[in-house]
């Protein structure tokens, strides 16, 4: 969920007689705007893993259709999350039931070529993050790996930090000294037995701040912790470790690329909480928080921080707007597919933006307006995906090394 590269699409000259035999293919290949990599959860093959589908796109009309060799096994069980490292040349694949975080090579083509397999230190990892620019990926997990941690007796979540090799693989986990292992705790000072239920993750400024949103699942109440992110991969608790407080039930988070502003959907109001952050420490922007829909739980910022979009899971629509001085306006609504659960907007162009819809098995495809903010359905919208998609992620074109 970052990339800002732009390559445009270049035209091949062909004769009369290899045009009529590539047909739609060359033209479609050479117009590739994106690759976009949407996670499905519902088990496929002897071995139940899920599924990653790989989407082109048109540049022309934001059309998406899967790539000949699509879908691709995800490595492991309930997929439900994904990102590219920073130089795009591979894609974590986050697999939820076998606590694992699987590298694919990325071909010129979008295909997906698993190449190497780490475990998470917590238990049931689901939301990842990456800093470009330092090059680490945090990743939340669902309980604490600690022995009385489990479904039936659940515990407050943790983030572990992976550092990315020159070759794309992870290296060993960061080590938290205060804890003497490889995570770092979810937990409200005053209330330290309270279980803390993770919902999203955001790095911010530049890499220099990481937040993670939850609810207190013991009685109520919502919040977001915030850490200093050290370039050597530790984290350092900000405001004495003490969180700050964020609506009912924060379920994601953004961060704006071009102001020190941060954003965090709230399931439970149906709201979108607006904060600023200076030197990491986060405090309410004007009008906070800004009504969006039912059940919003998932957004997406655009490059230029003028426009933000909001998938709301039980109305099945995408509210946009736009944000002046960090504050939002709203614009419209905008259908989608079943029951959106995870957002995104196209790294070339800043052009497209796509909702993975869990209930309706399909991927909905918009063209966003630079004006204004508003969406027009893309062509043929929404496509086809495998059952159950749950999160997406996409890189600009890579035309081939010549």
């Amino acid at each position: 969920m970052r990339m800002k590269l732009n390559r445009s699409s270049q035209l091949i000259l062909v004769s009369a007689a290899s045009l009529l035999a590539a047909g739609t293919i060359t033209a479609c290949s050479t117009l590739t705007a994106d690759f976009v990599y949407v996670t499905s959860a519902l088990a496929a093959g002897s071995n139940q893993y899920g599924e990653v589908d790989v989407f082109e796109v048109n540049s022309d009309s934001g059309r998406m259709r899967q790539i000949p060799a699509s879908p691709f096994p995800s490595g492991g069980r309930n997929p439900v999350a994904d990102a590219p490292a920073p130089d795009n040349a591979s894609l974590y694949v986050v697999n939820e039931d076998d606590n694992s975080i699987v590298q694919f090579i990325i071909g010129n083509d979008g295909k997906l070529y698993p190449n190497s397999t780490v475990n998470t230190p917590g238990v049931f990892p689901f939301a990842v993050t990456i800093a470009s620019g330092s090059k680490l990926l945090y990743v939340l997990d669902a309980y604490q790996p600690l022995p009385t941690c489990s479904s039936a007796s659940p515990c407050s979540g943790s983030v572990a930090v992976f550092p990315i090799n020159k070759d794309d693989t992870l290296g060993s986990p960061s080590v938290n000294t205060s804890v003497g292992a490889s995570y770092w705790p979810l937990t409200l000072p005053s209330n330290p037995t309270h279980v803390m239920t993770p919902t999203g993750i955001a790095i911010a400024g530049s890499g220099a701040y990481l937040y993670v949103s939850a609810y207190d699942s013991t009685t109520s109440g919502g919040y977001i912790f915030a850490f200093t992110a050290n370039s050597d991969g530790t984290l350092t608790p900000l405001n004495g470790g003490v969180p700050f407080p964020a609506g009912t039930k924060p379920s994601s988070l953004a961060a704006s690329s071009t102001s020190p502003n941060l954003y965090a959907t709230d399931e439970a109001s149906g709201t979108v909480l607006g904060f600023q952050q200076t030197n990491g420490i986060l405090s309410p922007l004007s009008g906070s928080p800004y009504p969006s829909g039912n059940a919003p739980v998932a957004i997406a910022l655009d490059a230029t921080g003028k426009f933000a979009y909001v998938a709301n899971s039980l109305d099945a629509n995408v509210t946009a707007f736009t944000i002046n001085n960090g504050a939002l306006t709203r614009v419209a609504a905008y259908t989608t597919g079943t029951q959106p659960v995870a957002i995104g907007i196209d790294p070339s162009r800043n052009q497209y933006l796509y909702t993975a819809n869990f209930l309706g098995g399909n991927v909905s495809g918009f063209q966003i307006n630079p004006a204004d903010g508003t969406l027009l359905i893309s062509q043929f919208s929404p496509f086809k995906s495998n059952a159950q998609p749950t999160a997406v992620a996409a890189i600009p074109h890579r035309l081939p090394n010549k």
